[in-house]
């Protein structure tokens, strides 16, 4: 739950993930400045779209997206599994998005019949038993969903960066590692930024955000999958917080040529 502060004699107040976690960088106007230009390149790339998970990190770049008037498309994937606050915010965004024609949105789902019959097979639980079943879960309800997304796009835009994890430490700005196999560029315009350049940015500009990062959830996906994390603990840590820490990934963004996850 979000951390409830009160004075003596005073009346509590809830803590906000603002209030928490917005310091932005003694550099931040420039790496602002550097997340704008990398948006840019990415709308010059031909056709490219942003994969907005409905974290705090991809609200802030389809905002800087409507701000700066780029023709970058947007989607969502709605694995049929995700929070009810989420998909709140999935409406929300829904109508933000009809009033920016510049920057469509467009809602992937996963094929219902291979979801039910995996269900049918496996149980509800099946993600919890192994990882080659979670990642198959995975498979059904994102990877494929994804490839409908991506197809005929000359670029992507996501919401990684350094800070999030070992795996992520070393994401560029602009990576090429999937030219050569899809032909498509990814830009990661956040790459540069702390944890609290994304909240400084949302405070100042009064972007929409996911209530679950105000009850400690800094990394959220599918409900099954995602829990709120302790103080101390990492910040992927309440993602498949069952697994061993190196198989945190549910593949939307594995550096192929590498065969390890970013």
């Amino acid at each position: 739950m979000s951390a409830v502060t009160a004075l003596p004699g005073a009346e509590a107040y809830v803590a906000t993930a603002i209030d928490l976690h917005a310091r932005p960088s003694a550099n931040f106007d420039a790496k602002l400045h550097e997340t704008v230009v990398t948006l840019l390149k990415a709308a010059a790339t031909g056709p490219v779209t942003q994969a907005n998970s409905l974290g705090a990190e991809d609200m802030v770049i389809t905002h800087l997206i409507n701000a700066h008037q780029l023709p970058i498309g947007i989607f969502v994937l709605d694995t049929g599994a995700l929070h009810a606050e989420t998909l709140t915010l999935l409406d929300r965004l829904k109508a933000q998005q009809a009033a920016h024609p510049h920057a469509p949105l467009t809602v992937y789902q996963p094929q219902q019949q291979a979801v039910v019959q995996f269900v049918a097979r496996e149980g509800e639980g099946a993600m919890y038993r192994s990882i080659a079943l979670r990642k198959a879960c995975c498979g059904i309800r994102k990877l494929e969903p994804l490839a409908r997304a991506l197809a005929g796009q000359a670029a992507w835009v996501t919401g990684l960066r350094r800070e999030q994890s070992g795996a992520r430490a070393d994401v560029p700005l602009v990576d090429r590692s999937e030219q050569e196999s899809t032909g498509r560029l990814k830009y990661n315009p956040l790459a540069e930024w702390t944890w609290g350049d994304v909240w400084h940015y949302i405070g100042v500009n009064a972007v929409a955000y996911n209530p679950l990062h105000d009850a400690f959830y800094p990394s959220i996906g599918c409900a099954p999958c995602t829990r709120a994390i302790t103080l101390g603990e990492d910040f992927r840590a309440g993602r498949w917080w069952w697994e061993d820490e190196a198989a945190k990934e549910c593949g939307l963004h594995v550096k192929k040529e590498e065969g390890i996850a970013a």
